[in-house]
């Protein structure tokens, strides 16, 4: 890593200014690759159609609870350590209480530690997550956290207030045992197959399934971080959309984060910077839930009463490595055979 960051000092000075793609490219890669129907205008669209609910409903949550106390940030990271075990077995007694998703009893969990100073140095680059994989099944999923603190960032203040949103995305029921599933399928090629839409997805639709589900209803204010979240991503996929076609530059992009999630500048540069470096990732938040979503209504109405939503989310999860619209022509095929 030392002498990859020298290679870079040497040669910053004669890389390109110019990161994005351009719409030629960004046309192909949202057909070809991510097997999106969907062109760049109808993104913006639906990001923007997305922000202005998300907007609403988290204005509408903050006028409800305007006279309930705000959540306190935990007096230290061993509290919130502790914490975070607890609310993880909450969370996973909770899916199988109210029969959503089946939850494996050899299934590790999603914990936090301290960050190491190894992984400190790495900030603004990387997600602080070890997630195992296929040969490390038996082992706990790890996300390591900074100590409470005013001075954090987006993510790691709400996770000092409340970690629940940040549980369900990584770990419990999102990425961690999303991955942990698709590891196991039955199909090898799937084990190792990634996809992003699916990926971020299904962790970004499993926060407001679980919000509709009950699980905050003893914290209201923690319903406000789930909504909160619910703009940044829809912001996101204006970000991406702009970055590709060069309508935004980095700046440009972090600023806009920074005014209209709203986020701190640090938070904002490093989703820019990010995002410029992978076009197309930072739509598959809004995309993969909008996919989801439209394949529940249109599984329900083939079923109808019959329809059994637990069995929905089971093939979801276990499928969750591959695209969406495959899992849709899987599901459908299965059913008109069946």
């Amino acid at each position: 890593m030392e002498s990859y960051r020298a290679w870079l000092q040497q040669r910053l000075h004669a890389m390109a200014q110019q990161t994005a793609v351009g719409r030629e490219a960004y046309l192909y890669f949202l057909k070809n690759v991510a097997l999106y129907p969907y062109s760049p205008e109808q993104l913006l669209a639906m990001g923007r159609q997305e922000w202005e609910r998300s907007v609403a409903f988290e204005q509408m949550e903050r006028h409800r609870n305007r006279k309930i106390h705000e959540l306190k940030m935990f007096a230290s990271l061993d509290d919130q350590i502790k914490r975070t075990g607890e609310m993880e077995a909450e969370i996973r007694h909770f899916l199988v209480e109210q029969g959503i998703l089946s939850v494996p009893d050899d299934f590790p969990h999603y914990t936090i530690r301290p960050i190491p100073a190894y992984v400190a140095d790495l900030g603004g680059f990387a997600e602080f997550d070890d997630f195992t994989g296929p040969l490390r099944l038996d082992q706990n999923c790890v996300r390591w956290a900074p100590p409470p603190s005013d001075t954090l960032g987006y993510f790691a203040k709400a996770n000092a207030r409340d970690p629940r949103p940040d549980i369900l995305h990584e770990g419990v029921p999102g990425h961690y045992m999303q991955l942990w599933l698709g590891w196991r399928n039955e199909d090898t090629i799937r084990r190792h197959y990634y996809d992003s839409g699916a990926n971020e997805g299904l962790a970004f639709y499993v926060e407001e399934m679980m919000l509709q589900a009950g699980l905050f209803e003893d914290s209201p204010h923690s319903r406000e971080i789930i909504y909160n979240f619910m703009r940044l991503r829809a912001l996101r996929v204006e970000v991406d959309v702009k970055l590709a076609l060069g309508e935004f530059t980095i700046d440009q992009a972090a600023g806009y984060l920074a005014r209209m999630v709203p986020m701190d500048a640090g938070t904002a540069r490093s989703e820019a910077a990010m995002f410029a470096t992978t076009p197309g990732q930072a739509i598959s938040y809004q995309t993969g839930k909008i996919q989801i979503m439209k394949f529940l209504a249109d599984a329900r109405l083939h079923a109808g009463n019959k329809f059994d939503m637990k069995a929905f989310y089971d093939f979801l999860w276990r499928n969750g490595n591959v695209p969406i619209e495959l899992q849709r022509w899987e599901w459908f095929s299965e059913v008109r055979s069946q």
